[in-house]
């Protein structure tokens, strides 16, 4: 998944040891006509804050059969209309998230020797896939009452718990919760993971697993200086099943009724055949 530089390689983000970075047309294009806009701007309308020209490397993700996960790159520029396109000191953060869902997360206890259910917990809008990315510790980038508003740390993920518990019970399972998916690769933390070139170009790669949830991904890039978030962008991602898998699935969806009696009349044909053969013997 490495990508390098070579006069006979084009990447969408070619990295260098020292401060030569480039960048693929399309991006080129978008980081170009975004500096023009803003530098050629009147000086009584020009935009004082920085611009985000974001990009994705692949905006769809296709799960087929063997899939064993993706690297998503996600680069672009900062670009400051008020220094001749050239940024100040940003620190960049980026946060990828994934559809939300309804999650009941439960606690076992061993008694008398049986692990059993002892309580459990109820939120509603738990997404599925969570990362951040930090060009520095977001500790050192914005204090807790930002992180917070803006996600970025999974410490600071909006869960919406459900139902009536203890605040510190509540506490409890809210970080069980995260434990679990970190363990499953799905909640991510790399503080350090974004780099920055020329104090314009960043970079940022996220792993994804191979038990990853299809739907529609959002990433949130943020340049921050100061403790102050001054400019954000979006960027959307798709992750969609394939193949026959993805057939199967669009099937179960368009035409549910006749997809539940499809399964009926295959089962009950599966038995009977079964019952035969094993009757012969």
């Amino acid at each position: 998944m490495a990508s390098g530089c070579s006069p006979t390689k084009s990447t969408p983000w070619c990295r260098f040891e020292g401060l030569r970075v480039t960048l693929a047309g399309r991006a080129l294009l978008l980081l170009l006509s975004a500096a023009w806009g803003a530098l050629a701007a009147p000086p009584a309308l020009a935009q004082r804050e920085p611009v985000l020209v974001p990009a994705v490397s692949q905006s769809r993700i296709e799960v087929r059969q063997g899939f064993t996960g993706a690297r998503l790159l996600l680069y672009g520029a900062v670009v400051d209309p008020d220094s001749g396109g050239r940024a100040g000191d940003y620190d960049i953060v980026v946060v990828l998230k994934g559809p939300t869902e309804p999650v009941r997360i439960r606690e076992k206890e061993r008694i008398l020797g049986i692990w059993a259910n002892a309580g459990s917990s109820d939120f509603r809008s738990a997404p599925a896939f969570f990362a951040v990315a930090s060009s520095r510790p977001v500790s050192k980038i914005v204090d807790e009452r930002t992180a917070a508003i803006y996600e970025l740390g999974t410490q600071f993920i909006q869960l919406s718990p459900s139902g009536q518990i203890d605040p510190e019970e509540q506490a409890r399972f809210a970080s069980g919760l995260v434990e679990l998916r970190r363990r499953q690769g799905l909640y991510q933390e790399n503080p350090g993971g974004v780099s920055i070139a020329e104090k314009v170009l960043y970079q940022a790669r996220i792993d994804l697993p191979s038990n990853v949830t299809t739907g529609k991904y959002t990433a949130e890039t943020f340049a921050i200086t100061r403790g102050r978030v001054v400019a954000s962008a979006t960027a959307k991602i798709e992750v969609v099943k394939a193949g026959l898998e993805g057939q199967v699935v669009t099937a179960a969806q368009r035409w549910s009724f006749f997809y539940g009696l499809g399964a009926i009349a295959l089962s009950l044909g599966m038995g009977w055949l079964a019952g035969r053969l094993f009757a012969r013997s």
